[in-house]
C-alpha cells in the first residue's frame, strides 16, 4: 500500500489530499488570495486528521511542481522539500498543467479531445500546455501570449477543453465552435493522486536537495506605480 501526501500551490487555490494506491482519502483547499504561507501546514494537519494517519505512514511527498505563481511554488516546494527531509520520504514533482488537465479527464472520462490547461500569467499571457485524452503532451508547457487566432491548427480538427484560471480571460478573444471553457477547479491536489501513484511505482523521485520549482519565467520583482 502507498499512502502519499499531496501538496498544490501554484495558483491562488492552497490544495492538500492524501491518497492510498493513488485514490484520495482526504482534500482540504481552499481559493483565496496569499492565503498559502499562513494555511498550508495547517491544511497538511487537517488532512492528516481526516485520513487518521500519522506522519510516519506516508510513503513519500508529491508537490505541484509548477509552472504558476512564483511565491506559490516557492511554498509548496519548500514545504514539501521540508517534510521530506524530516521524514526521510521520496519526493515526487508533478507538472501543474499536466496535473490540471488530468483533473479535468478525470471528470471527463468519455472526452476525445484536447484538453489545454491554463494558467493566469497576467495580462493576455498563460502558462499553457495541450494534452490528448490520453494524456499524452501533444505541445510541451511554455508561455503564451493569447489573441483570436491562437489554438488555431488545433482547433481545426478537434474539440478542444480549455480550462483553468488562465481560460477565463482567453474565453474572450477565442471564438470558435470547437472551443469550449471549463472554468471549474482543477487545480487539486486530488487531480495528482493517480498520478503521484504511478511516479511512485516507478521510483520516478526527486533529488531533494537540489530540487527547485518550474517557474518558467524569471521572477520579475515589480514596484506599484505612484499615485498622481
Amino acid at each position: 500500500m502507498s499512502t502519499i501526501l499531496q501538496i498544490e500551490t501554484a495558483t491562488p487555490v492552497c490544495s492538500v489530499a492524501i491518497s492510498v494506491n493513488g485514490e484520495t482519502i482526504a482534500l482540504k483547499e481552499e481559493k483565496a488570495p496569499n492565503i498559502h504561507a499562513a494555511s498550508l501546514t495547517l491544511f497538511i494537519d487537517e488532512a492528516m486528521k481526516v485520513a487518521k494517519l500519522s506522519y510516519a505512514d506516508l510513503d513519500a511527498i508529491a508537490v505541484s511542481k509548477g509552472p504558476g505563481s512564483y511565491t506559490g511554488l516557492r511554498i509548496g516546494v519548500s514545504t514539501a522539500k521540508g517534510l521530506c527531509f524530516a521524514l526521510d520520504k521520496p519526493l515526487i514533482a508533478i507538472n501543474t498543467l499536466k496535473m490540471m488537465a488530468n483533473g479535468y479527464l478525470l471528470q471527463h472520462p468519455n472526452f476525445g479531445g484536447l484538453v489545454c490547461p491554463m494558467i493566469d500569467a497576467r495580462r493576455m499571457e498563460v502558462f499553457t500546455a495541450v494534452f490528448d485524452h490520453y494524456l499524452n503532451e501533444v505541445e510541451h508547457t511554455h508561455a503564451k501570449i493569447v489573441d483570436d487566432k491562437s489554438f488555431s491548427m488545433e482547433l481545426q480538427n478537434n474539440y478542444v477543453a480549455f480550462v483553468g484560471d488562465g481560460a477565463e480571460k482567453c474565453a474572450a478573444v477565442i471564438d470558435d465552435p470547437n472551443a469550449h471553457f471549463h472554468l471549474e477547479n482543477f487545480n487539486s491536489a486530488s487531480s495528482m493522486s493517480n498520478l503521484a501513484f504511478a511516479a511512485y511505482q516507478a521510483k520516478i523521485f526527486e533529488d531533494v536537495a537540489y530540487f527547485e520549482p518550474f517557474y518558467l519565467k524569471d521572477f520579475v520583482l515589480t514596484t506599484p506605480k505612484k499615485k498622481v
